[in-house]
């Protein structure tokens, strides 16, 4: 389950991502409404944790504009405020749940499980693309010539690729999306799993490719 938590208090942010890692989440950690909205735009989470204060835009602002566009995504509002306007206003945006700080961490537990049980969005456990499928519950990826295993990461990359196809992705938008924000791993991490997701997408004869773009980035294509 992958969630995101927009919440401009760094401190809190930190201990939330702790404590949902510690379900055996995944989680990604966001610090302003613009982020959160461009993160919750480009990626498939399940639950999304959303500030209601946070600079750029609001929570509310960002809820608003994620219904907007048809995302389903559901939300868990987090706010300081305990007035009855600010969680009406919120449900009427589109938020599925408002949890007033400071909370308990076994209620926000119970509230996360809560919404996560909810059968609302529905992310397909098959991407296609081209002659090949990426399969999000066995890491696998495979054509009618065979099957490869994919780690995390190369699993996460593909994923990324696979959602944005024929779109040149910099080098420092796919660290983001795919290592985090916080990640201390080098940037050179990137030209090493293409390197070894173009040699696996070859060993299964795939007719899809991960073309350089010089001095912009990689885009995923179908050959022709």
């Amino acid at each position: 389950m992958r969630i995101l938590v927009a919440e401009d208090e760094i401190d809190l942010a930190e201990a939330l991502k702790m404590m949902l890692e510690m379900q055996k989440y995944s989680v990604e950690v966001v610090h302003d409404g613009s982020d959160a909205l461009f993160y919750a735009e480009s990626t498939p989470y399940d639950l999304i944790l959303l500030d209601v204060m946070m600079p750029k835009k609001s929570g509310i602002e960002v809820v608003r504009e994620l219904r907007a566009g048809g995302n389903t995504t559901p939300v868990l509002m987090l706010t300081a405020k305990s007035q009855l306007e600010d969680k009406v206003t919120g449900l009427e945006e589109g938020a599925d749940d408002y949890l007033t700080k400071p909370f308990e961490a076994p209620e926000l537990l119970a509230r996360v499980k809560s919404l996560l049980r909810r059968p609302n969005v529905f992310v397909a456990s098959v991407m296609n693309i081209g002659n090949i499928e990426l399969n999000r519950d066995k890491f696998t990826m495979e054509s009618a010539s065979g099957q490869v295993l994919l780690n995390n990461k190369e699993f996460q990359l593909m994923e990324y690729f696979m959602m944005n196809s024929n779109q040149v992705l910099s080098t420092d938008l796919i660290m983001e999306k795919v290592w985090g924000l916080d990640s201390d791993a080098e940037i050179n991490v990137v030209w090493v799993n293409i390197s070894s997701l173009r040699k696996k997408l070859a060993s299964i004869d795939a007719n899809v490719t991960i073309k350089s773009a010089r001095g912009l980035g990689y885009q995923l294509m179908v050959e022709a």
